[in-house]
């Protein structure tokens, strides 16, 4: 069975793109009782379980899905608060579900969720930003957001960025990608009609809006979108180009500088261990050539029309 893929509440469950991509499960339920018979039972048929929540989401919830690993006593949960909208986070979870029925072992997939984060660009379209304190937010934009009509574009991965509608353009991906939008208290066809052409999407989709994204945005008039990788191909591409290393505190395997399961971070590269016996000078020198692993994995390049624009992420950044 494939690794099992949580996240915090049914809105954040996007629907598959095929019948291989297996469905998401919801983590931790309405109580503590049923949140560890769930999660019991996840283990015992998938083997692994990795649980998504926004960094956002309330205490009682990631205090909850603590709870739950500590009293099942179990390093098969990895809990990964991802720094994304919500809707970002929906769309990177759908994403774990697909890989997750390839040959990546669970540690692999677990750590990707950094790297795919790094290609997912997240935003909003609102009409006010007095109350956003998420993304950096100037004098001058909180003093236009009182005149009535303003709309603002704003993007809060992986770069922060925040325009007024009709005067500057958001940076957008490029590469191809596959546009979500969700629609609030007050719909736009802006992000369908102005948005997704100036990013050269390759497909949109409109779905529900997660609750969650009112009070991560600020305000309920919104329309919040986030464009990613789609097709699994070039996901597991991605992947799969960048190189593993061995967890030295739970031995799983690992993308990147941490583990996703257990949190520790890979090791410094040991120095170069110097030769127990001087060379007799009548002797020819014999060198040998430390190759240390590095302390963190590069990233790949992304696809298409990236290549120019990927950097590698810093140690502990997601």
């Amino acid at each position: 069975m494939p690794t099992a893929i949580a996240v915090t509440s049914p809105d954040l469950v996007l629907p598959p793109h095929d019948r291989q991509t297996p469905p998401a499960v919801v983590q931790p339920l309405d109580t503590l009782e049923s949140s560890l018979l769930g999660m019991h039972a996840l283990i015992e048929q998938h083997g692994y379980v990795i649980s998504l929540y926004p960094a956002s989401v309330s205490g009682d919830v990631t205090q909850r899905l603590r709870t739950v690993r500590s009293v099942l006593e179990s390093d098969r949960i990895a809990l990964l608060g991802i720094d994304l909208p919500p809707l970002g986070v929906a769309l990177l979870a759908q994403q774990l579900r697909q890989l997750s029925v390839c040959d990546f072992s669970p540690g692999v997939l677990a750590s990707a969720a950094r790297l795919l984060a790094h290609y997912i660009y997240a935003g909003a379209l609102l009409g006010s930003v007095a109350k956003l304190d998420r993304v950096p937010v100037s004098l001058k934009s909180h003093a236009k957001s009182w005149v009535p009509g303003a709309q603002f574009a704003v993007l809060a991965n992986p770069r922060p960025q925040l325009v007024r509608v009709g005067q500057e353009e958001l940076a957008g991906p490029e590469f191809g990608t596959r546009l979500l939008a969700a629609a609030g208290q007050a719909p736009s066809d802006w992000v369908t009609e102005t948005l997704a052409p100036a990013w050269r999407v390759q497909g949109v989709a409109t779905v529900p809006l997660p609750a969650e994204s009112a009070r991560w945005w600020g305000t309920g008039k919104l329309v919040e979108f986030a464009a990613g990788l789609y097709d699994v191909s070039v996901l597991y591409q991605l992947v799969s180009s960048v190189r593993r290393e061995q967890c030295h505190w739970c031995g799983l395997e690992l993308i990147g500088d941490r583990c996703g399961f257990c949190a520790a971070p890979l090791p410094p590269p040991s120095p170069p261990t110097p030769s127990a016996q001087s060379p007799s000078p009548s002797q020819p020198q014999l060198r040998t050539k430390s190759q240390a692993p590095s302390s963190s994995a590069e990233l790949p390049a992304a696809p298409a029309r990236a290549a120019s624009s990927v950097r590698a992420l810093p140690p502990g950044a997601t």
